[in-house]
This record gives C-alpha cells, structure tokens and sequence, in this order.
C-alpha cells in the first residue's frame, strides 16, 4: 500500500472542506412551505423637500459585467429587484429562467439588477449568455462588496426595492412564481 505524505494528506482535506463550504452555501435548504427567510435592512422615508431620499443600501458604485460603471442610487426611488448569484451555482442556474421572465414580464415597471461574485469575470459574463439573462444589467461584484452591504453570505439572494426606499433582502430560494408575483407587486400590480 503506498503512503500518502501527511502534507498532501492535509491539502487534500483542506481542499475538502473548502469545496463543502461554498456548495452548502449554494445548497442552502430548500423552500417548502411558508415565506422565505427575509430581513429589512432600510426604510428611508421622504425628504422634507417631497423627493425621495437615497436608502444607504443603495450608496454603492460598481463595474457590470461587460465593464460600464454603475451606481446603486440610480435604483433609488423606483421599484426594483436585485438577484445575487454565482455563476457556478446550480440553484442560480436553475433560477435563471425564472428570473429572466419575471424581468421580461414586469420590464419598464421594475428594474432587476443582477448581483454577480464568487467567480471571475468572464465566468461571469459567460452565465448572462449562456442562461440568457442579458436583458437586465449584471455587476461583477468580485469582492462580494455588494453582498455584504446587504447582507448576503450565500447564494442565491434577493433584495426587493420598494419605489419608497423600503429594502426587504430573501436569503433563500424564491420559486418563478413567487418572484414574479413579488415584482408585481412591486410595481403596484399585486399578484397574478
């Protein structure tokens, strides 16, 4: 029987451990009955002038996937949904679909921003073709910079922003149907 060096051995289970880490985060329980996990994280009332003030969420800059800038108070004051996912996820592969038409069947009422890390670049803007989601916007979110502004530890995530200033982040899995129905309502439509 040949002997595995006790260095290699603890690489090997370093790398274990490591990989069971980012696919629990991927596999996060799946939904079955009830609301998903949600935190509020901002309600930022009117100005005093009437106009809408900026929530702090949305205080962020960012580079899209094919490398424009983007800043976050640019969703201030409109409805909008932002999807955080990897693109080596299969829950977000899976979601895609769903995601995608949502974004077509609520288009010019909601803004979707899709919120990408945990990969690089070109795997990144390889998911937006490949799941053909290049109808909305995409950051590279590299750092995970904008995760954490909202909260978000795994993949997949949502926030749901509110016209107001109300931001309502899901950090679980949300089915095509609930997704849809929540952008609805969003826009002030309600449910299907």
């Amino acid at each position: 029987m040949a002997r595995v060096p006790l260095r290699t051995m603890r690489v090997s289970v370093a790398v274990a451990v490591c990989a069971a880490t980012v696919l629990a985060g991927c596999a996060a329980k799946e939904q079955t009955a009830g609301p998903p996990a949600t935190q509020q994280i901002s309600s930022t009332p009117p100005a005093e002038n009437g106009a809408s003030s900026v929530p702090e969420a949305l205080r962020f800059t960012a580079k899209t996937v094919d490398g424009k800038d983007f800043n976050g108070e640019a969703l201030a004051g409109k409805p909008a949904v932002m999807w955080f996912w990897a693109s080596w996820c299969p829950k977000c592969q899976a979601e895609a679909p769903g995601v995608r038409n949502a974004a077509e069947a609520t288009a010019g009422s909601v803004t979707f921003l899709g919120v990408a890390a945990l990969s690089d670049v070109p795997a990144m803007r390889g998911f937006v073709d490949r799941y053909q989601v290049g109808g909305f916007t995409h950051l590279a979110d590299e750092g995970a910079a904008i995760w954490k502004r909202f909260g978000v530890a795994a993949q997949p995530a949502y926030a749901f922003i509110g016209a107001g200033g109300t931001v309502e982040v899901v950090t679980d899995r949300v089915s095509a149907d609930q997704l849809l129905d929540r952008a609805r309502a969003l826009a002030g439509g309600g449910s299907r």
